[in-house]
């Protein structure tokens, strides 16, 4: 069954304590490498990393010595470590292997000692060394050109599979990508990964690619209100693929740019707001949300332009709001709104109550 990284993060600092080797399997672009790095940063250590499909024995063994090595008088042979074993056995590190299971045999056969016994050609990894590989395969191996791996070879590992959620998602890429991408996956969510099989030789979006084209394009003024559309698909169409590129385009060209949280709870500009749909208010409600406004107690200004917005919301989006104050867990904010009045006379009390009752559209 897979996971998502909430969980997978809650669990494994209980295997890794214990010095067992973890391996995360899932799709490609998914953030596997990405969440090794944050067990890494969790616990102080550096990341020593290698692609195991890049390795070869030599890469994997080291090289073998003859110098001043001797038993009863005759030279034996001795391995000098490759650098990155040397420093896993030197000083406590995450030892991260990617694409192990695009390696070869013989370096898979090889990791063998070093997922058994914490050690390799007579190299010992430090005492607080932790293991941790990535592979693509699992449930969706089927779709990867990866070897697969046997019963005995899995069971040298602690296996995850990882599924992580459009919420992982969004929560992570709130302070990464610009507001223009960040909502328009969260009000187009299928398009943020494909999830069936692949088409050989076709861009399909992923995690990872959304954050490319969105570190890219940021500094070509796509997402400005006169940036270029055609750059825009252009840039698009080379990360995300055709169809994302074209919902993207499509979004962009409607995207009220002008309309912030600023400009509606500082500002009170809630006129912007007069054509917008269902989809166009859950997603501010969303910024709110991921913003944490309301954890902190709303100034005067701010009270009365919600309560101006809370009043012409569509119930089902009032009803999200409401929700998404109380769950902010400062009860100083509901019972200030739930008393206030909208500029226009309207008692927020007797809106919410209609709405309940059923009495409000």
């Amino acid at each position: 069954m897979a996971v998502d990284f909430a969980t997978f993060l809650s669990t494994v600092p209980f295997i890794l304590d214990s010095k067992l080797p973890v391996l995360v399997r899932g799709r490609h672009g998914v953030g596997k490498s990405q969440v090794v790095y944050q067990i890494a940063e969790a616990r102080g250590l550096p990341v020593v990393e290698r692609r195991a499909s890049q390795m070869t024995e030599g890469d994997l063994l080291g090289l073998p010595d003859t110098a001043d090595a001797d038993i009863a008088g005759r030279k034996v042979t001795t391995w000098n470590a490759p650098d990155w074993l040397a420093t896993a056995c030197a000083q406590p590190v995450v030892m991260f292997l990617d694409e192990v299971d695009r390696a070869t045999v013989e370096v898979r056969q090889g990791l063998f000692e070093l997922t058994d016994s914490r050690k390799l050609n007579g190299w010992h990894l430090h005492a607080d060394t932790i293991i941790v590989a990535a592979v693509n395969g699992g449930e969706h191996g089927a779709q990867y050109q990866v070897g697969e791996m046997d019963p005995a070879e899995l069971d040298r590992w602690t296996v995850f599979d990882v599924e992580p959620s459009c919420e992982d998602w969004l929560k992570w890429a709130k302070e990464e990508v610009n507001e223009v991408v960040w909502d328009f996956i969260n009000q187009n969510r299928t398009h943020l990964e494909h999830s069936s099989d692949f088409e050989p030789n076709k861009v399909y979006p992923s995690r990872r690619s959304w954050k490319r084209f969105n570190d890219t394009a940021a500094s070509s003024g796509v997402f400005e209100k006169g940036g270029s559309r055609d750059l825009l698909f252009n840039l698009a169409n080379a990360f995300v693929g055709f169809e994302a590129a074209v919902s993207l385009k499509d979004f962009v060209d409607n995207y009220s740019f002008q309309v912030t949280i600023e400009d509606l709870l500082d500002d009170g500009q809630i006129a912007k707001t007069k054509d917008w749909g269902i989809n166009d208010h859950s997603a501010m409600i969303e910024k709110f949300e991921s913003a944490e406004i309301f954890k902190e107690t709303l100034g005067a200004t701010r009270l009365q332009n919600l309560a101006d917005y809370f009043v012409q919301l569509p119930s089902e989006v009032a009803m999200k709001l409401w929700s998404v104050m109380g769950d902010a867990d400062n009860t100083d904010n509901v019972i200030a709104l739930h008393q206030q009045k909208s500029s226009d006379g309207r008692q927020v009390s007797t809106h919410l109550a209609q709405i309940l009752g059923g009495d409000v559209s």
